[in-house]
């Protein structure tokens, strides 16, 4: 994600610098005029604007923490990962000891969208940093929707773990329903026929069916990546008193897959947790 997005804003051309913690996964964006750089802090110099797409909140802060030396005083930081409302009270409080303009703004999409610059962000931040802000998102994206004039309040990644919410449903769902038909010995098309052009038929239920059916489970989302916004969706909503039932079944099949060996793969691997190893 991180990747398709600095090679964007690089063929826009924007000034890119680019850290990753495996520095050799980076170092194909050098094709596109991206600088790669060896430290977090050697990214962030002098720059008008830093954008952080990392695993969760500990990996976001402990990557700006190694870049605290160099941050610029006013510069506007973009965090958007996905790191629950939890994680995010920590990140505006550092934002706001080293004088940071931030911009809470996951992002809608995988691998990708990304790659086309056709990312849906959820945004909040101060409406006076916004055209700023939208200079990138216009290049990532193709839509922003903001939810906030704060981008501490945490309501942008609030609202994404809502949508994720409903991804993990989609694609748990759709990974057991075909397993069902595997089991009642039908075939799982004649369910997607079933289906067809329907109220009961969408476009994500077909594009993870036939991964499953055509085995290709190239990950565009790890199975290890969706159990971590599975993880963040049932303790931000035991925080909120909600029984977040289907979260928590969404859980335990991320899980068993994981212990399958299918962490590394697609989410659509999910699927393989409904049956016996």
């Amino acid at each position: 994600m991180g990747a398709a997005m600095a090679r964007n804003l690089a063929r826009a051309g924007l000034d890119v610098r680019a850290w990753n913690r495996t520095r050799a996964r980076a170092e194909p964006l050098s094709a596109d005029g991206v600088r790669v750089t060896d430290t977090p802090a050697q990214a962030v110099d002098g720059a008008d604007v830093v954008l952080t797409m990392l695993l969760d909140g500990p990996a976001v802060l402990d990557a700006l923490r190694q870049a605290a030396p160099a941050l610029p005083a006013g510069a506007l930081w973009l965090q958007m990962s996905t790191v629950g409302d939890e994680a995010l009270a920590a990140l505006a409080r550092f934002a706001d000891d080293h004088g940071l303009r931030f911009v809470d703004a996951p992002v809608l999409g995988t691998k990708a969208p990304a790659e086309k610059g056709e990312l849906t962000i959820l945004a909040a931040g101060s409406p006076d940093v916004r055209e700023r802000a939208e200079r990138v998102f216009g290049i990532v994206g193709s839509r922003t929707q903001w939810v906030g004039e704060d981008g501490a309040s945490g309501a942008a990644s609030r609202l994404k773990l809502v949508v994720n919410s409903w991804v993990m449903t989609v694609v748990t769902g759709t990974g057991e329903t075909l397993a069902l038909a595997k089991g009642l010995g039908l075939d799982p098309r004649e369910f997607l026929a079933a289906v067809a052009g329907g109220p009961l038929d969408l476009p994500y239920l077909r594009m993870k069916s036939e991964l499953i059916l055509a085995g290709d489970y190239s990950a565009s989302f790890t199975v290890s990546a969706a159990r971590k916004d599975v993880r963040l969706i049932t303790e931000a909503a035991r925080r909120s008193g909600v029984r977040a039932d289907l979260a928590e079944a969404a859980a335990e099949r991320l899980r068993r897959a994981e212990e399958q060996g299918h962490g590394h793969e697609d989410g659509a691997a999910a699927h393989f947790a409904s049956f016996e190893d």
